[in-house]
């Protein structure tokens, strides 16, 4: 009797285990983002970027998680102009907003079956880079300036996305996060201000350990 209920309390507690271990998970993730602004009177283009960081899960139950990240990010747009150095002398350029952050959010996950989840939560962003660039286009490739820019140091955003799981330990997403706040601070020269707000829309892999 003796050796039967400490076989039953030894399998009760490695079920016990491998259920919390089931419950949290956490491992490293990396994205192709494609980045933008939007508000009012912008005509910026978009531009390629990439994240990567550490994400962690915790599932309550088979259908509510929650997963707060941590990751860096580079954001910001690329777009063509006209550099004008005399009324007769200009040329064609690329101009570059580049702001690299460091971005937690916060995801609620809701699991619609075990290999797919709705995920939506807010986004804290730290800025840790922020510079604007000129560069010359064709015969004026030497042709480059580099300016500091006035982004704020904090951004906050809302993201919204799918998690399809390939397998328990590997998975894909997609994700879009739509700035709340100006990623720059406000300027109120003449009649239109600039509202540039970040946009991100995120294609990740992640594994779980």
């Amino acid at each position: 009797m003796r050796k039967f209920l400490i076989i039953l309390i030894s399998v009760a507690l490695a079920t016990g285990a491998a259920t919390a271990q089931k419950r949290f998970t956490f491992g490293p993730k990396i994205g192709v983002d494609y980045t933008h602004f939007w508000g009012k009177n912008r005509l910026h283009g978009g531009q390629l970027n990439y994240q990567a960081g550490l994400f962690m899960e915790y599932r309550f139950n088979n259908r509510f998680s929650i997963a707060p990240e941590v990751v860096f990010a580079a954001q910001g747009v690329k777009n063509d102009g006209v550099e004008i150095i005399s009324p007769t002398d200009y040329f064609d350029v690329v101009y570059a907003d580049n702001l690299n952050y460091i971005n937690i959010p916060v995801m609620l996950k809701y699991y619609v079956c075990p290999s797919l989840s709705i995920d939506f939560g807010p986004q804290l962003g730290i800025n840790v880079y922020h510079k604007y660039t000129v560069k010359g286009k064709d015969g004026h490739k030497d042709y480059k300036k580099t300016y500091d820019t006035d982004a704020k140091s904090i951004d906050f955003g809302l993201g919204l996305g799918l998690t399809y799981n390939i397998t328990k330990d590997v998975f894909v997403q997609g994700r879009y996060t739509m700035g709340l706040t100006n990623a720059f601070k406000k300027v109120d020269e003449g009649p239109f201000p600039i509202e540039d707000k970040n946009g991100n829309a995120q294609i990740a892999i992640g594994f779980r350990f």
